[in-house]
Order: structure tokens, then C-alpha cells, then sequence
């Protein structure tokens, strides 16, 4: 569990900064589109769905990634 939490904790690369940020933004919409007040068709609620998960999947993976000799270095230290 340790080994979560310091590479949560690490620096994430900038490429997965942007793509973390990508699936925040998809997970907003999707989540926007399932609370939208209106009826919507059920193609549209089951794609804002497919975005709310997306999002969240691609947000939690991309934070979770770091320079591996930070990883290393911590490990070891």
C-alpha cells in the first residue's frame, strides 16, 4: 500500500499531465450528460456512461504514472 501512495505522491511525466487532464474533461462531460435534466435517447445516456468510466480509467492510470528512476530512487532510499 506504500508503494501506492509514494507513487501517487511522485511527479507525473507531462504527457500524462495533459492526458490525466483529457480524462477529467471526458469525465465531466459524461457525468453531465447523465444528470442532464431533460430525456435524453438512450444511445446518448449510454455514451455519456462509456465517457463518465473513460474518463475516470484514463485520469486514475495517467496519475499513477512517473518517471521510473524517481520510483527507483525512492524504493531503494
Amino acid at each position: 500500500m506504500k508503494k501506492i501512495i509514494n507513487r501517487a505522491k511522485a511527479p507525473t511525466p507531462k504527457f500524462f499531465k495533459v492526458l490525466r487532464n483529457i480524462g477529467l474533461v471526458l469525465a465531466a462531460v459524461g457525468g453531465t450528460i447523465l444528470a442532464a435534466p431533460i430525456a435524453l435517447p438512450v444511445v446518448i445516456t449510454s455514451i455519456g456512461g462509456y465517457l463518465a468510466v473513460v474518463g475516470g480509467v484514463v485520469s486514475a492510470v495517467s496519475q499513477l504514472t512517473t518517471k521510473e528512476d524517481e520510483i527507483l530512487h525512492k524504493s531503494s532510499g
